[in-house]
This record gives structure tokens, sequence and C-alpha cells, in this order.
């Protein structure tokens, strides 16, 4: 069964740090790319983060520079670094794949950025 586990979330201050961690099962993590979305209250889903098989990663405006992506594939994992945490990073983040033409989605995990 293919599935993905995220983790890692919680209430962190403006300029504190949290890591995400997305667990992959099911599947063989170095032949897929990952990406990391969120979402946000009466916002649309949106992508922040991905990063290939090969490794490159790439980022949306608003948070390059503060995030980073990475793998350990030998631990079936993806990992997404925040720093410089924004209270306009408070959403539900996701991490998530195309796995045999479907997108295969984690279960979510908050992050709130509040004082």
């Amino acid at each position: 069964q293919v599935q993905l586990v995220e983790s890692g979330g919680g209430l962190v201050q403006p300029g504190g740090s949290l890591r995400l961690s997305c667990a992959v099962s099911g599947f063989t993590l170095e032949y897929y790319a990952i990406g990391w979305f969120r979402q946000a209250p009466g916002k649309k889903r949106e992508l922040v983060a991905s990063i290939t098989p090969g490794a490159t990663s790439d980022y949306v405006d608003s948070v390059r520079g503060r995030f980073s992506v990475s793998r350990d594939n030998a631990r079936n994992m993806v990992y997404l670094q925040m720093n410089s945490l924004k209270f306009e990073d408070t959403a539900v983040y996701y991490c998530a794949t195309v796995y045999s033409g479907n997108w295969i989605w984690g279960q979510g995990t908050q992050v709130t950025v509040s004082l």
C-alpha cells in the first residue's frame, strides 16, 4: 500500500524553525519526486517545495531562502526544514507524489506560527 505520513508540525513563534518529515512506504522512493504542499484556512493548496529523484529542489518564491527540502532514500524519508517562520506560513502541510498516474497524499501536519 502506497502511503505517505507527515510529522513534525507544531506551534512555533515567528522567526523559529521546524523540520517536517514525510515517511513513505509501498514504493521505492528513489525513483519519485516528492512535493511539499500547504493549505491555509480559506486558501487553495499550494506547492511550496519539491525535490526530484536526483535531489534537485525548487521552491515557491515566498519560502525560497527559508525552507530547504531534502531526501534520504535509504530511510524512505523526505524532509522540509523551515527556518525564519512567519505568521503567513501557518497552514496544514502535506507531502505528496504521483504514483501510477494518481496523486497520493499524506494526512497533513499542522504548522502554526504565533506569538
